[in-house]
């Protein structure tokens, strides 16, 4: 790689173009300039080639060189992931401040792993025992919440003829060699746009239990399942996504941080360290990993963030466990293609998106699932999509285009959120197509009454938002009976069921049993309060009490 592969032609932006001296291949990883800066080959004509630079481009010339590596984009995979800060491209920005300081400089290179650091290394795989693709070989523990196997990467098999004995190991080390001299290491490599196999693809079974009572009970999510979260600015998407990584019921936590604002994540970055896993009651940074990706880093990288942070969901999920991956937003992951694309002299298509918009969503929707995996272990990813659409505008491209790839839909409401109800999902214009199995397991776990007692509260949520629309017109005062305690009714259901305090112990987590409790309450009160209306008699409902069920200790 010491001997140029081109010479520089021309620069746009993040886009370079080049005159290749030796073959390259599309999407391989290139260095770019004298600084080496690190680029991906996105078209290739005869030997010119176009080049997304994943750094500044600022005093890259014409007439600097091209560096071919001949690899593909790779995420790393091994102990180490989890607790990890790392970019759109991998690379360790904890370690890299470490060894640069605050302002790390453009072509800093370091390995996403570290290489030196000694894990403890335990062998469950025999000598002369014949290993297969996904089967585990020994396991370390990677932080004090997980145990992480050591498998054999997709595509090996063979026989083992050396194991290596307990003790500590590094990651690059060989742990075990097969009959043909292949050695295998705690380290792996994977193409970043390029799905990891699986045994077999599983129609999901079972919710992903969040503990926010609004999603659980209305807009069920099931595991390994997709969901979009549009919401304009301040209606609480990132609050409602750090509830999420808290509550939600998965081994491993992924938040990609695709384009927001620097002090969000700046502010992440700084509270993860400290924040308490109410499941293991230790730190939070023990199961999660965060890849971030502000607004201001160049495009390119942040077009690359959520198919690195979906790899490595796969590779978890892989190994057995239930993943969760948050991406914040993929609006300004859209931007990012529709700048590329731009510099590209693309077509563009509606407001300014390259046509490809629609495929390039499904490419990263369709990676979730609940799975088997190669040796036969079930696992799950679930991903769940932030989108910030301008204005609120529900009908613009992406929201649109992602709608489509998602079976549920939690859209956030300006309004609610301004009368500090959170999670502020609508329950009007928020959906869930609920798949069977999730609808049977919670008739089978908390109660045959869910599915009926689910819509009942639906309808009643609908006819209260057209009585207070009908209010509004005619004045409170002038209603029926009959609807002004409906109304008084849905106000206390706002804020005794939907509405969730994340600083209290015993509100800002619901568990299933509970929410059906509370739901089952409500209604029982609306049949109760309607009949006694019905017959004349004086409506005893004490909605004081009905709002404060929700905070006093579970019997």
């Amino acid at each position: 790689m010491s001997d140029a592969a081109g010479r520089i032609t021309g620069i746009s932006g993040w886009v370079v173009r080049a005159r290749a001296t030796v073959p390259l291949a599309l999407r391989e990883v290139v260095l770019v300039g004298n600084e080496r800066l690190i680029g991906e080959v996105i078209a290739l004509d005869r030997t010119e080639a176009t080049i997304q630079v994943y750094e500044e481009t600022e005093g890259v010339a014409p007439g600097d060189p091209l560096f071919a590596t001949g690899e593909p984009l790779a995420i790393e995979l091994g102990p180490g992931l989890l607790g990890g800060i790392f970019d759109g491209v991998q690379r360790p920005l904890r370690s890299l401040a470490n060894a640069e300081g605050d302002f790390i400089g453009r072509g800093a290179q370091m390995p996403s792993l570290d290489r030196e650091k000694l894990w403890n290394f335990n062998p469950e795989a025999e000598l002369g025992c014949e290993v297969h693709e996904g089967d585990i070989l020994g396991r370390v523990l990677e932080t004090p919440a997980l145990v992480h196997p050591i498998v054999v990467p997709p595509g090996t098999s063979g026989t083992i003829e050396w194991i290596a004995a307990a003790g500590p190991r590094r990651i690059a080390d060989a742990v075990a060699r097969l009959d043909d001299g292949r050695e295998l290491t705690m380290l792996q490599k994977w193409r970043a746009r390029v799905r990891r196999p699986v045994r077999e693809l599983l129609v999901p079974d079972a919710p992903l239990i969040t503990g926010q009572r609004v999603l659980d009970t209305f807009f069920p999510l099931a595991r390994g399942g997709t969901a979009a979260m549009p919401g304009g600015f301040g209606t609480g998407k990132t609050v409602t996504q750090h509830q999420l990584c808290r509550w939600a019921a998965a081994d491993v936590i992924i938040f990609v941080g695709c384009g927001e604002r620097g002090n969000e994540i700046t502010q992440l970055i700084d509270e993860l360290p400290r924040l308490v896993d109410p499941r293991t009651k230790r730190l939070l940074a023990e199961r999660s990993i965060l890849i971030a990706n502000t607004s201001n880093m160049p495009v390119s990288a942040r077009e690359a963030s959520l198919f690195t942070g979906v790899t490595i969901g796969e590779y978890y999920r892989d190994l057995g466990y239930d993943v969760l991956l948050l991406a914040d937003s993929i609006s300004r992951w859209a931007e990012a293609l529709r700048e590329i694309s731009g510099r590209l002299g693309e077509m563009p298509a509606e407001e300014g998106y390259p046509p490809y918009l629609s495929s390039a969503l499904a490419a990263f929707f369709e990676r979730a699932g609940s799975v088997v995996t190669l040796s036969g272990r079930h696992g799950s990813l679930t991903i769940i999509a932030a989108i910030s659409p301008p204005a609120g505008d529900l009908t613009e491209p992406v929201t649109r285009h992602a709608s489509r790839f998602v079976r549920t839909f939690w859209t956030l409401d300006r309004q609610l959120a301004a009368a500090r109800v959170f999670p502020a999902v609508s329950t009007r214009s928020s959906y869930s197509e609920v798949p069977t199995g999730v609808s049977c397991w919670w008739s089978e776990n908390v109660s045959a009454q869910w599915a009926p007692t689910r819509d009942e509260a639906l309808k009643f949520l609908e006819e209260a938002s057209l009585i207070e629309e009908t209010a509004r017109l005619v004045g409170v005062d002038s209603l029926p009976e009959r609807e002004r305690y409906l109304l008084r009714l849905a106000g206390a259901f706002q804020e005794g069921f939907l509405q969730q305090d994340a600083y209290d112990a015993n509100d800002a987590c619901c568990a299933p049993a509970r929410q059906m409790a509370l739901l089952e309450t409500f209604m029982r009160v609306r049949s109760e309060g309607l009949a006694q209306i019905a017959n004349g008699a004086a409506v005893s409902t004490d909605f004081a009490a009905l709002q404060r069920m929700k905070t006093e200790s579970p019997s």
